[in-house]
């Protein structure tokens, strides 16, 4: 379930391909709604490359439509997908990564 709160956008479902369709309407539209857009992607616990697809055409269209977009809270999951994929520094959100032990 996603939650808009004023310009923030929490995303409490996996980010794959199976919810890619609705998710990427609803992106869109949150992004249409405000200059500055906070993606909440802490409760995210699974991401596919369509998600990581639709992270990247929000990107791509917040800059076309000169907006802002800022991801945080980003989950185990988002942080590996980032990182692996060597985007981290697309996205220029702080992320705080956890120590090894």
């Amino acid at each position: 379930m996603s939650t808009p709160t004023g310009s923030r956008l929490t995303l409490c479902d996996d980010m794959t391909i199976y919810q890619a369709q609705a998710q990427k309407e609803q992106l869109l539209a949150a992004l249409a709604a405000t200059p500055h857009l906070e993606l909440e992607l802490s409760g995210v616990g699974e991401m596919d490359t369509a998600g990581l697809q639709l992270l990247l055409l929000l990107k791509r269209e917040s800059v076309q439509q000169g907006r802002q977009v800022t991801i945080s809270g980003h989950s185990p999951r988002v942080q590996q997908i980032l990182d692996f994929c060597d985007l981290v520094g697309v996205f220029g959100d702080p992320m705080v990564i956890p120590a090894k032990a």
